[in-house]
């Protein structure tokens, strides 16, 4: 799976996902100061399968319906990599068990 990781993220959070999964950030890409609708059509464009973010209010702000991608809402306290790492764990494992586009809240309960 290919994933985008949001600017409000830290940079090595990529490292969490391990080598099976393609892994690469907005400042990766020099997408950073994209808005979210620019955001998910170059998304679409390159190929991408999910986005990853803690923006609770993305799914408010955005019609995810017409994108191909599954959107994944991290719902942490803090974008600390200590405080996600628990959070990614979580979200692999939704990617194993056959995630459909749309967007998934990953919770730790």
């Amino acid at each position: 799976m290919k994933f985008l990781l949001d600017e409000n993220l830290p940079k090595n959070l990529n490292i969490e996902f391990g080598e099976i999964h393609e892994v690469y950030t907005v400042r990766d890409l020099k997408w950073k100061g994209k808005k979210n609708g620019e955001l998910l059509e170059l998304m679409t464009l390159n190929g991408f399968n999910a986005f990853v973010t803690i923006d609770k209010n993305l799914s408010k702000q955005q019609n995810i319906s017409r994108f191909p991608l599954t959107v994944f809402v991290l719902n942490a306290p803090n974008n600390k990599i200590e405080t996600l790492r628990p959070y990614i764990a979580k979200l692999i494992e939704a990617v194993d068990a056959a995630i459909e586009p749309g967007v998934f809240e990953i919770n730790l309960n």
